[in-house]
């Protein structure tokens, strides 16, 4: 991939577009969680299709003016109660928004596929450090024009106001506006309260489940000792061909075989080999941890969050078995270890899980050992429906020790799931080792990105 720069217009505040309540609004009590208490970035990439207007950036700019007034606490700032809460002040100061170009076409990026080098280039310069957020604009966005008339959409979006669903849902309202729409489709509903602990709380369901976050997993690793900026970090894709080799190796029992997802089947991969690379002792205990999110709880006995509600809803599971049980397995039985820790989000164990981390007091939880696990292909770009531009690709910017799952479009309009990955140069190398096995046993053919690739 070639090198690249932005030029980018000086950062501006966009309000709403009309008036809007000043108040303050509560964080429920997993926005509350100090993990949560950071800006993550993320990119979407569009190529140029359908009446694209003359100046994408600015149509985008009066559609996000205008999602505000539906979405008036985006546009507040972030205060602290007593005992160590967080608020809300719906003060209509603003979001952050900048203006950027690139002197190159977006298919000179391609495989349009993140992290990738400079792809800071795509997002705002002016966010600080990512773990302050008392008193900063709660989203940034970047709008970055091609020359081919593509256009990237780089966010800084703040965990405490909303998980990848939620955020989502605020630019497809974003999107709906700028497609003309009078209102958003969806319209939002915040109801933190919803999520908030229980007087008197219960824990015990929950308890279980996140004890190695609570008090440690005691691993000790090469991750720890090794500074995040001098690791490898990859991408690798998984088309048809790709998950038909791996569900070539496994016969998943009848009771868990429509559960089984392909996220199922990627997260147990690289689960086992990169527990394999790491080079672990065979008793040591090694742990997955999966986000699940409560918004697509439509199953029964699941959770139901109300339509619209974009605050956090992630309700965390947490699989662990031995290093060397989970080798001698192989990939059939990590898979089944993934679908039986699924589970269903039943309503007590979504609320336990709130009560718990309620009970956390501003305590983050610990990742040392776990291997974390995010699905975010649903949520990065490719449901945005701005009636002109054609979503190509998207994901994470910057390296993260977390594995994230998203999707890429060729050209062809093929759909891969891409995988993210951070390891040490030597460990990544055992790693890819591992997988070509999986893949397709002789390491020849699989379809790993270099390491200079988007």
């Amino acid at each position: 991939m070639m090198s690249f720069t932005t030029r980018r217009s000086k950062p501006e505040l966009v309000v709403p577009s009309r008036p809007t309540p000043h108040e303050t609004k509560h964080l429920s009590d997993l926005d509350n969680l100090r993990n949560h208490h950071e800006y993550t970035a993320v990119a979407c990439f569009f190529r140029s299709a359908g009446r694209m207007p003359n100046d994408t950036a600015k149509a985008i700019r009066a559609a996000l003016a205008e999602a505000l007034v539906y979405y008036y606490p985006v546009a507040g700032r972030l205060r602290e109660l007593p005992g160590g809460k967080l608020a809300v002040e719906c003060t209509q100061e603003g979001v952050v928004f900048v203006s950027a170009e690139a002197d190159l076409e977006l298919q000179e990026l391609k495989p349009l596929v993140l992290p990738f080098p400079r792809d800071s280039e795509l997002v705002c310069d002016n966010v600080g450090d990512v773990g302050v957020v008392l008193g900063k604009p709660l989203f940034f966005m970047q709008v970055t024009q091609f020359k081919c008339g593509g256009f990237a959409l780089g966010l800084h979006i703040m965990h405490c106001i909303a998980d990848a669903f939620g955020w989502s849902q605020f630019m497809k309202a974003v999107a709906d506006l700028a497609h003309g729409e009078q209102a958003p489709l969806v319209l939002p509903v915040w109801q933190r309260e919803f999520l908030t602990a229980r007087s008197p709380p219960n824990i015990a369901d929950a308890y279980q489940a996140f004890q190695p976050l609570v008090e440690g997993t005691g691993v000790h690793d090469a991750l720890q000792s090794t500074p995040l900026d001098t690791m490898a970090c990859r991408s690798f894709l998984f088309g048809r061909r790709e998950i038909a080799a791996l569900r070539s190796h496994i016969v998943v029992p009848a009771n868990l075989r429509q559960r089984c997802t392909d996220f199922d089947v990627l997260a147990a991969v690289t689960w086992l080999c990169r527990t394999a690379a790491l080079g672990y002792e065979p008793s040591q205990k090694v742990y997955l941890y999966f986000p699940s999110n409560a918004h697509g709880g439509r199953r029964k006995g699941f959770l139901r969050v109300p339509r619209g509600y974009y605050g956090n809803a992630l309700l965390y599971r947490i699989v662990g078995v031995a290093a060397g049980e989970l080798r001698a397995g192989g990939l059939r039985r990590a898979v089944e270890i993934v679908c039986e820790g699924k589970g269903d989000l039943s309503p007590e164990y979504a609320r336990s899980t709130v009560d718990l981390l309620a009970s956390l007091r501003g305590r983050r939880l610990l990742f040392d050992g776990v291997f974390v696990v995010s699905d975010v292909t649903e949520f990065v770009g490719d449901g945005l429906d701005f009636g002109w531009g054609e979503w190509a690709g998207g994901g994470v910017v910057g390296p993260k020790l977390a594995s994230f799952h998203t999707r890429c479009k060729d050209a062809d309009g093929e759909e891969s799931v891409v995988v993210s990955m951070v390891l040490p140069d030597v460990i990544m190398e055992k790693f890819q080792e591992e997988l070509a096995v999986w893949l397709n046993g002789d390491g020849k053919n699989g379809r790993r990105l270099p390491r200079s690739a988007l």
